[in-house]
């Protein structure tokens, strides 16, 4: 091959990314193979579990879907994990799948209303403080009964909604047009430089606590996050029972984050504390006055529409009626029928948000499937399974906790509760103790899971969105807005299991 044809072959190799991100991931897929041999498959797949972190860490260098794709090739290729076995952890997670092919573009529908509400919140509502709480604790209502995802997907679509306001002024595009792409504009106006930036951390901050929202709310009822249905499912425990039966821990873990986040706004500490510019204030005072004297009958109908199909939603998802990606679905075909949007290529756009992120979602169960066909985990479980009933509680919540901050909670979750189900059958516990357990594994995977985006889907889907490098939302920004929060829910929940349990 030529030197044009290498050169051209290294530009196109993952684009635009640094040259030194290029070769770390070209020396990750050459070293895999040697370890494989030298030192087998368990430590070639603790290997390809670093890397896959490692692109999920440079994620605004490089989309982590192409890079750690091509790291879950090499690892089937290599006969870490079997295609087969993909599609089993893929088919497991088929609800999760729907969800953000439709529930995700549902959202994207209705983004009118969601600016319309949230932009009255943000005027009217000047404590930064009170701000903050409010993210938290709508995100953790919400999530208790709807979906962590979806919630997400709501906190997404509305700051992408405020940043856009703001940036369309500060780039001298002006509130009217709306042709312009401001989402992707780097001309911004140098007077507007530091607004812009202060307008970033406040709204980096508002997201991390409500992302956090949907772990504390999620952790609470059956329906909060998909490994609570199937703990319960494999216990068969009901709605009652669940809440009751979690409510010793996930009650002061929910009080104490609540305090965390005011805690974090008034000290700052942590990346959090900044508050609104004034000259952002006015613009999305001016946008909203705009808006008010621009509206027409048309624009007016269309809010009713979306205010009632969200009312179909919470209610719908609330009774649970349907899988959470079909009621997405109805949400869709009720918004674009009402509201006049019956081009295909209108309709498509609200598709580009999460096909990404599905797509980056099963590359992360290939690696999944070589955690469970490797069996990397099984050390952990043998070992504290052979620990007395006594500490077994605490040790599977920071077992499951730490496991799930690296992996995948769901997955974690899954081998844990199958493990203790086994020991059940076997007469190797009773029945209490397994109750004990199964409250340990729950927790343990939904509490000290917020360390990493790693552990929390809802995390991922945020880190990935199109709004975190328009904010310099960033991995390890995450990792370091998420540390008190993380102390503070995993010390408060490991206390409450060795107290109640």
């Amino acid at each position: 091959m030529s030197d044009s044809s290498l050169s051209a072959f290294w530009s196109n190799f993952l684009g635009e990314s640094p040259n030194w991100y290029k070769q770390t991931i070209i020396a990750f897929i050459a070293i895999n193979p040697i370890l494989l041999m030298v030192a087998g498959p368990v430590v070639t797949g603790w290997a390809l579990i670093a890397e896959f972190i490692f692109t999920l860490a440079l994620a605004l260098r490089c989309y982590p879907l192409q890079p750690g794709g091509l790291l879950a090739i090499e690892g089937i290729l290599l006969g870490l994990a079997d295609p087969h076995s993909v599609f089993h952890e893929a088919e497991a997670n088929f609800e999760v799948i729907l969800l953000l092919m439709f529930m995700v573009a549902g959202i994207y529908f209705m983004k009118d209303l969601l600016l319309f509400v949230f932009t009255k919140i943000l005027l009217n509502v000047r404590s930064k403080k009170m701000l903050a709480f409010l993210f938290s604790i709508v995100s953790a209502v919400l999530s208790a009964f709807l979906d962590a995802l979806t919630v997400t997907a709501v906190l997404i679509s509305v700051g992408v909604g405020f940043f856009a306001v703001f940036h369309r002024v500060a780039s001298g595009v002006g509130l009217t047009d709306t042709s312009h792409d401001y989402t992707h504009d780097n001309a911004v106006q140098a007077d507007a430089e530091a607004d812009l930036e202060a307008f970033r951390a406040f709204l980096r901050s508002l997201l991390m606590h409500g992302a956090v929202g949907t772990a504390l709310g999620g952790v609470c009822t059956l329906v909060g996050e998909p490994q609570n249905l199937l703990i319960a499912t494999v216990a068969g425990w009901d709605f009652q029972t669940f809440f009751t039966l979690m409510a010793p821990i996930t009650m002061p873990v929910l009080v104490c984050g609540l305090i965390t986040c005011v805690l974090l706004e008034m000290t700052g500490w942590f990346g959090y504390g900044a508050l609104m510019p004034e000259n952002v204030r006015r613009v999305l005072m001016d946008f909203d006055e705009g808006q008010q004297a621009n509206a027409t009958s048309r624009s007016r109908a269309k809010l009713k529409i979306q205010a009632l199909v969200a009312v179909i939603l919470v209610g719908a998802l609330a009774f649970h009626l349907a899988a959470v990606g079909l009621i997405g679905l109805l949400v869709i075909v009720l918004l674009t029928a009402f509201n006049g949007i019956t081009d295909e290529h209108e309709i498509g756009h609200a598709f580009q948000e999460a096909l990404p992120f599905t797509a980056l979602l099963v590359v992360f169960f290939a690696i999944v499937a070589v955690i469970h066909e490797q069996h990397l985990f099984t050390p952990v479980i043998d070992s504290v399974l052979a620990m007395s009933s006594d500490v077994r509680p605490a040790m599977f919540f920071l077992a499951n906790g730490l496991l799930s901050a690296i992996s995948d909670n769901v997955f974690v979750a899954t081998v844990y509760i199958s493990e203790i189900d086994a020991a059940l059958k076997a007469g190797e516990i009773d029945r209490a103790e397994f109750d004990r357990l199964a409250i340990a594994i729950n927790t343990g995977t939904n509490l000290p899971s917020v360390a990493t985006p790693n552990g929390q889907a809802a995390f991922l889907f945020l880190l990935t969105s199109a709004l975190a490098p328009l904010i310099r939302l960033s991995y390890g920004t995450m990792v370091v807005m998420a540390l008190p929060y993380t102390i503070v829910l995993t010390a408060v929940g490991l206390t409450a299991v060795i107290i109640n349990l």
